[in-house]
């Protein structure tokens, strides 16, 4: 079916359901009100002097907050429970049992030093979508699901947990918190012991939804309220360990050393110099480094750095990656060196239904907004939703670009734009 096609059997599809399009009656709509006045609320919990949050997840706060949130998604109607992975699951079902559900969410938890938007902007309007429906006596064919997903910040842990599962290995490890990713799910109410209960396989969403701030510039500077994400990019990482040799740095001449870090300076900057060589939206970046003996007086015998590759094509990821494991391994025999690659992270990119795409596009410009494609430079939650069932999600602009940090922020009409859009697309695709 072209798009023409799709758009035309779409609208008579919405205007036999008398959806809330713009050119047809004013519809359902968010309070906007509402949802930041919960912003401000959730903004307590891990309050830092600078203005932002450190609600890392497992703590006291994340605990606290997480009290705050089941509270607000009763009041929206929703039946709650927190699942074996710790992770808030709101439900309400639909009028037709046999018909899988439609999946709303984010997370609340925050990095270190945090702001109030990122994650909490999703769940609030998630929240406020449940309620809306449920004030206006609106019942979907399809069952509703709200859910906060716990530890997004550590690795989305809580998401990963349901759609991929967590190996015992990976649960014993010690999150920022201070606690083991077990001893944290056990802390907010999980049960690490019954993780397998919580697993969902492909098939079981009818689709995922969610809203977030773009943690980056690209919308704020155009000055386009909605972005509609074609997909969240892969990351790989890779600890690359240099081996030179430790020396007397007073006495050894300049021409006869086996300097570690002069050789990883070249090689970080040539990361940069081949990531920029084509044009495109792929990433590179070298963001640890570690020396050893670490002295004045001792020339780098051995240099630890860790690289980073992000883009929206895993081959193309690949293909900068052995352009760079080229380059560098030439770089360290000119050193005197050796060099060797090891991965530690392979996250590949998820991309989003281009169904799903359109509803968000469709559901934008019918409430008078503009909009543009674009990839996500972060990881989110969606990506691991996306192992189970067609996903979609919508950006909202962060002012100058700025993310994880305190001075993270979106306009309150950003946010309520944003949440009238994840509602008309939810209505949308519950008539599909």
């Amino acid at each position: 079916m072209n798009r023409r096609s799709f758009t035309t059997t779409a609208l008579s599809a919405l205007a036999g359901s008398a959806l809330p399009l713009r050119f047809r009656q004013p519809g359902l709509r968010v309070d906007g009100a509402r949802i930041n006045a919960h912003l401000t609320a959730l903004s307590a919990f891990g309050k830092n002097p600078q203005g932002g949050v450190s609600r890392v997840a497992y703590t006291e706060f994340d605990r606290q907050a997480r009290e705050a949130v089941m509270g607000w998604m009763r009041t929206a109607g929703l039946d709650v429970s927190i699942d074996p992975a710790a992770n808030l699951v709101g439900r309400r079902t639909g009028s037709d049992p046999s018909l899988k559900p439609i999946v709303l969410g984010s997370h609340i938890d925050s990095v270190p030093m945090g702001g109030n938007y990122d994650g909490q902007v999703g769940s609030m309007s998630a929240i406020e979508v449940a309620q809306t429906l449920a004030a206006a006596g609106r019942i979907l064919r399809h069952p509703l699901e709200v859910l906060i997903f716990e530890n997004e910040e550590g690795g989305t842990i809580g998401s990963h947990a349901i759609t991929d599962g967590l190996p015992a290995g990976e649960l014993d490890r010690v999150s920022q918190s201070g606690k083991t990713f077990r001893e944290g799910i056990r802390f907010l109410g999980g049960d690490p012991d019954r993780l397998d209960s919580a697993r969902r396989a492909r098939g079981d969403i009818a689709a995922y939804l969610e809203l977030h701030i773009e943690q980056g510039g690209r919308l704020d500077q155009a000055g386009i309220p909605i972005g509609v994400v074609l997909g969240i990019v892969g990351i790989r990482h890779w600890e690359v360990t240099i081996e030179g040799f430790a020396n007397h740095a007073g006495t050894t001449p300049m021409k006869g050393r086996r300097d570690a870090l002069l050789v990883a300076a070249r090689c970080i900057e040539a990361v940069n110099r081949i990531v920029t060589s084509v044009p495109g939206r792929q990433v590179g970046t070298v963001g640890i480094i570690r020396v050893e003996p670490g002295a004045y007086n001792v020339i780098p015998g051995r240099a630890v750095f860790g690289l980073e590759l992000r883009e929206l094509d895993d081959a193309k990821t690949l293909g900068f990656y052995r352009r760079i494991r080229a380059e560098c391994e030439r770089l360290a025999r000119a050193g005197g060196c050796s060099i060797a690659f090891q991965e530690t992270l392979a996250s590949v990119p998820a991309l989003t239904d281009p169904k799903i795409r359109r509803i968000i596009a469709d559901a934008a410009r019918n409430l008078g907004f503009a909009s543009m494609e674009l990839p996500s430079g972060a990881g989110h939650d969606a990506q691991e939703m996306a192992r189970i069932g067609p996903v979609g999600m919508i950006f909202i602009p962060s002012k100058d670009g700025i993310s994880h940090s305190p001075r993270e922020y979106s306009k309150p009409a950003d946010i309520e734009n944003g949440a009238n859009v994840l509602l008309l697309s939810l209505l949308t695709l519950d008539a599909r």
